[in-house]
């Protein structure tokens, strides 16, 4: 598989085969070997950027946390927490042929139903949108915030 050049910083992967020889890539969250799909490149590069650049504690992020709207369970991409384990910030990946449209922005907002978060990232790697949730609406940001001030939002 051809893994594409992404707009987020280079970081150096951990990458293996597998039995059925899929290229797979170290996960450093859930610590372990993972299938490396277009969309887990995305998320793989989006953890690394939280942790090495946006200063995001590890143990602040979940990914694929399972979450129940209207009696069907889903999983979000990632999510930020603070030490109280209110979380801060939904993070929705996608394929790098996929478009971030209102679609996707939609399902996000859908898990913010559960999770009544400040704040929501959509990003395929190449296209990324980052919202600041306000009662009077959204504000588009012009990057992700680092993490102390995600803590004041």
């Amino acid at each position: 598989m051809n893994l594409p050049v992404l707009n987020f910083p280079a970081v150096e992967f951990r990458f293996q085969k597998n039995e059925k020889g899929n290229l797979q890539i170290f996960d450093v969250i859930r610590k372990k070997f993972v299938d490396a799909t277009p969309e887990e490149w995305v998320r793989q590069h989006i953890i690394h950027y939280l942790i090495n650049h946006k200063d995001v504690p590890a143990s602040m992020i979940s990914v694929e946390k399972q979450l129940v709207l209207n009696n069907t369970k889903r999983r979000t991409d990632i999510v930020i927490f603070n030490s109280s384990l209110k979380p801060l910030l939904i993070i929705e990946c996608k394929a790098p042929l996929i478009s971030i449209d209102q679609l996707t922005i939609n399902q996000a907002l859908r898990y913010n139903m559960e999770l009544k978060v400040p704040a929501i990232f959509l990003s395929n790697g190449l296209q990324h949108i980052c919202l600041k949730l306000e009662k009077a609406g959204p504000i588009v940001l012009k990057e992700i915030p680092d993490y102390n001030t995600l803590l004041n939002f």
